[in-house]
């Protein structure tokens, strides 16, 4: 569990001022790291805004769901407020269901704010009229099962690879050594804007999907017939093929959203070369951008007690990162857990953008 923070009831449009006070666990508040699909810039982590309210609206979509928030307990007009929640697939996993709130619901929320005062913040939790808390991070607990090949549906042992603050920035931030092309582009890049690939529906692609298994579910699929593995990851949507027929990557003209893939069996691990991707704005989400140069190879090898993948993965751009970057974490065997379609909606996508 994540150290008591302060809570600050700061004056953000409506919410009343007052002297900072510690704020008290709520049962299981667990807050773990964000992973936000706009990342956490312009969000302060650090604090907490408490108000109560009347829900007015609960957006129930990918690849976050949304619930707007009429704050009356302040001194002027109420103001309305965006509470932005984990995707559809994640919460449907933690228990939440499309309507878990509903208009009219009297609630007491504790966000992360944003730095600019405005009336939008990331969900710590939301206490329900008559005392029932609804929070983001209860984790579904894990259930030991076995198999003999890749094929199934895997997730991230979250313990071992969410140890960087700050979430999927945090963990780029402190994994990519960039040149000074990639340093200027992070610097110029800004993530509230629609400069943000993900305002309109453009995910990230490999290997994005595979640091995202710390929430969002794989799925690999061995067709021995066609020659091929499909990877599905629950995060965009995004589906692979890793091509096993021994061909040869296509020109570097030709270029695709997730990269061109080819496999081969080294012994009892599973090899995964891919080149070819299209250019990409913020990929890691820090804004770096990648482009024609990124090379992104995978090993995926059965432990053998047949419960989990190890894997690893080397990520080259000479363009904007100076050195390899390498990454290795395990991915649990979980065919308990069920694949939920992504089906970004374009409204919801974009709710962050400071216009």
């Amino acid at each position: 569990m994540r150290a008591v923070k302060t809570l600050y009831l700061v004056s953000l449009r409506g919410v009343t001022m007052k002297n900072p006070i510690p704020l008290i666990p709520l049962f299981f508040m667990t807050s773990l790291p964000a992973l936000a699909h706009h990342s956490d810039a312009g969000v302060d982590m650090d604090a907490v805004v408490a108000f109560e309210g009347t829900v007015t609206e609960f957006k129930w979509r990918n690849p976050h769901v949304y619930v707007m928030i009429n704050n009356t307990d302040g001194p002027d007009e109420p103001v309305e407020w965006a509470i932005q929640m984990g995707g559809v697939n994640v919460l449907s996993r933690r228990g939440w269901r499309a309507n878990s709130l509903a208009e009219g619901d009297q609630v007491t929320v504790r966000a992360h704010p944003m730095q600019d005062g405005r009336p939008y913040g990331i969900m710590e939790s939301i206490e329900k009229e008559g005392g029932l808390i609804l929070e983001e991070a209860v984790e579904t607990p894990e259930i030991a099962a076995t198999t003999t090949n890749l094929q199934g549906t895997w997730k991230a042992d979250r313990s071992a690879t969410m140890s960087f603050p700050g979430g999927f920035d945090g963990f780029f931030l402190a994994q990519l050594k960039l040149t000074q092309k990639g340093e200027f582009a992070k610097a110029q890049y800004n993530p509230l804007s629609d400069e943000n690939p993900e305002s309109t529906c453009i995910g990230r692609p490999t290997p994005a999907a595979l640091v995202s298994t710390s929430l969002y579910l794989m799925s690999i699929e061995i067709n021995e017939e066609e020659q091929m593995i499909v990877f599905q990851s629950e995060w965009f949507g995004e589906r692979r093929t890793i091509y096993m027929d021994g061909r040869r990557h296509p020109e570097d003209s030709e270029r695709f959203v997730t990269g061109h893939s080819i496999g081969w069996w080294e012994e009892d691990t599973l090899v995964v070369d891919t080149t070819n991707f299209t250019d990409h704005r913020s990929p890691y989400q820090i804004g770096v951008p990648s482009g024609k140069q990124k090379h992104v190879v995978e090993k995926y090898r059965l432990t053998e007690d047949g419960t989990r993948i190890e894997m690893e993965f080397i990520l080259e751009d000479p363009e904007y990162i100076a050195e390899p970057m390498i990454h290795s974490r395990e991915l649990m065997y979980s065919p308990h857990l069920r694949m939920y379609q992504f089906n970004c909606d374009l409204e919801a996508t974009s709710r962050f953008i400071n216009n």
